[in-house]
Formats: C-alpha cells, structure tokens, sequence
C-alpha cells in the first residue's frame, strides 16, 4: 500500500520535472547549469515523499523516475571530460608504501654520504 500511495504522490514530481524540462531547449539538455535545478528537484520531491511516508529511499519507484529522466532527456549527453576513478587497491597500496620504504633509505644514505664528507674533510 505505501509503495502504491508513494507512486501516486510521485507522479506529481514528475509531472512538475517535465513540466520545468519544457523551458530547456534540445541544446541546453546536457548543460548541468541549466538542468540542475530541474534534476534537483525531482530527486528532491522523491525523497521528501519518501520520507513522509516512511518508505526507504532510494527505492524502486525512484529509481525508475531517474532513469526514466535519462532515457527521456538525456540519453544523448556524452562526457567532455573524463571522470577519473580511483586505482585498483593493489595499484594504491603500492603507491603509498614505495615512498613509506623509500624514506629510511634515503636517510640512511644521507647520513651515510655526511659522515663520508667529514671524514674527507
């Protein structure tokens, strides 16, 4: 029952979402300082509902309006930059503790190399 009342609340999202989307012409789709605010506030007005009735959010019925937002408006949006994601925890750990490891021989060195400068001197 709550999933049904919660659809039926969240169809008014919708309906508010396409109607702020019909302000936005085809160029400004994929300009997120344009369709932020639209896109906020749907996700807004889903989690709001989904408060007021007690029902978990993100859910299946959210879930659905988001994509349906994407495959709507903004299926034809590519990235002009890449996002870069974090390495592998091999890749990561690895380059943490190569300079962990590398710092006692450094210092080792360094005093090395200045006892061997007094002891030429």
């Amino acid at each position: 029952l709550t999933e049904r009342n919660y659809s039926d609340l969240t169809q008014q999202c919708w309906d508010y979402f396409v109607d702020l989307m019909r302000h936005v012409t085809t160029s400004e789709l994929c300009d997120w300082k344009v369709i932020s605010r639209p896109y906020s506030e749907l996700q807004d007005c889903l989690e709001v509902w989904a408060e007021r009735l007690n029902y978990g959010y993100p859910n299946a019925v959210a879930e659905q309006y988001i994509f349906q937002s994407h495959h709507r408006y903004f299926h034809n949006c590519t990235l002009e930059h890449p996002v870069y994601f974090d390495p592998p925890e091999d890749v990561l750990l690895a380059m943490i503790i190569a300079p962990i490891c590398l710092i006692p021989f450094l210092v080792t060195l360094v005093i090395w190399r200045s006892k061997d400068s007094k002891a030429q001197a």
